[in-house]
C-alpha cells in the first residue's frame, strides 16, 4: 500500500480529480430524466454480457458482442436530446448548475405565498411545484422555458385565464421557475375526495412519484392546498404553509 501511495504523482491526482469531476457534472445533466432509466437498461446489458461469457451463453454473448461493439453509436443516438442539452448548457456555463440570480428558500417561500393568496383573490386556479432532491427535468423538459426569478407578479402573470401556460404548472428548481405550461401526471388509483378536481389529483401523483412538494391553488374553493409524500394538506394556516415550505426546500447550503 505504501509503495503504491508513494508512486502516485502529483498530475495522477489531477487526472482523478478532473475525471470525478465530469462524472459528477455527468450524473447531475441525467439527474430526473429518462436518460438516467436507459443507463441503466444499458449496465443490465453489460451485466448479461459478462454473465454470458462466464457461464458460456454462447448464442447471447454473440448477440451481445456484437451489440456492444456499435455501443458508441447506440449510446449517441439514444441519449442525443441529453447530449445536445448537455453541451448547450455546458456552453452557457461550464461551471455553475444554475444561470442567473437564486433567491433563498425564505424568499421563494414568501414569493409563493404572496402569488398563492392573489391567485386565492382572483379566483385562478395554479399548480406550483417546487423540486427537491429527486429531478424534475423530465416534466420541465415537457413545458415552455422561462428561467425566471420566483416573484409573485411573474407567476399570477402565468396563471390568468388569458394566458397560454394558465392550464399547466410552473416547475421551480435551483431556486428559480425553469418553465411553466408543465403537463403533471395522473394516475387514477389515487383514493381522495370526489370533489378534488384534476389539479389536486395531479398534485397527488407527483408527489407519489417524487419527493416534490406541489402548492395548488382551487380555482372553484378559493383555498390553498399543498401536496407532497402522496398526501394532501387541507386547511393549512398560512404559518403553518409557510413553516412546512421552508422545512421542506433544500435549496439553501448544507441542506
Amino acid at each position: 500500500m505504501h509503495e503504491i501511495l508513494g508512486s502516485i504523482r502529483l498530475w495522477d491526482m489531477l487526472d482523478i480529480l478532473i475525471v470525478a469531476f465530469i462524472i459528477y457534472r455527468i450524473i447531475l445533466l441525467i439527474r430526473g430524466t429518462r436518460a438516467v432509466q436507459m443507463l441503466v437498461g444499458l449496465v443490465v446489458i453489460m451485466g448479461l454480457y459478462l454473465v454470458s461469457l462466464r457461464v458460456g451463453l454462447f448464442t447471447l454473448h454473440w448477440v451481445l458482442n456484437n451489440f456492444i461493439a456499435s455501443m458508441v453509436l447506440v449510446i449517441i443516438v439514444i441519449f442525443q436530446d441529453d447530449i445536445r442539452r448537455a453541451l448547450t448548457r455546458v456552453g452557457r456555463n461550464p461551471f455553475i448548475s444554475s444561470n442567473g440570480e437564486k433567491l433563498e428558500k425564505v424568499e421563494i417561500v414568501e414569493e409563493v405565498l404572496r402569488a398563492g393568496a392573489a391567485l386565492v383573490e382572483k379566483r385562478l386556479g395554479a399548480l406550483m411545484v417546487l423540486e427537491r432532491r429527486t429531478g424534475l427535468n423530465n416534466y420541465v423538459e415537457k413545458g415552455i422555458p422561462i428561467d425566471g426569478r420566483v416573484k409573485k407578479e411573474l407567476i399570477t402573470s402565468i396563471f390568468q385565464h388569458t394566458s397560454p401556460l394558465h392550464d399547466g404548472a410552473i416547475i421551480i428548481q435551483e431556486g428559480r421557475i425553469a418553465a411553466a405550461g408543465c403537463l403533471l401526471p395522473l394516475d387514477t388509483d389515487i383514493e381522495v375526495s370526489s370533489v378534488v378536481g384534476t389539479r389536486h389529483r395531479c398534485a397527488i401523483s407527483l408527489s407519489r412519484q417524487t419527493d416534490a412538494v406541489v402548492v395548488i391553488v382551487s380555482e372553484e374553493r378559493g383555498t390553498i392546498s399543498l401536496a407532497y409524500e402522496g398526501t394532501l394538506r387541507w386547511n393549512l394556516s398560512d404559518k403553518v404553509l409557510r413553516d412546512t415550505l421552508i422545512k421542506l426546500l433544500p435549496y439553501e447550503k448544507g441542506e
